[in-house]
């Protein structure tokens, strides 16, 4: 068992949304390639979970539009 990195960890080019259990306080980023199946992949998780939309990420900063 080695020290926790202390950096956080660089997103790949993509869609983001982040899924958590309710009431919870963390969750995790799931990546899409396309904005259809981020949309989709939300729809999915929507029914059971809350979901965030983080929006398209490059370069590991998110795409201003």
């Amino acid at each position: 068992m080695g020290r926790p990195s202390t950096r956080p960890g660089k997103l790949r080019d993509g869609f983001y949304i982040e899924v958590r259990s309710k009431g919870s306080k963390t969750g995790i980023k799931l990546r899409s390639d396309t904005l259809d199946e981020m949309k989709q992949a939300a729809l999915h998780y929507g029914k059971t979970k809350e979901v965030t939309v983080l929006g398209e990420y490059k370069n590991g900063k998110p795409v201003k539009k």
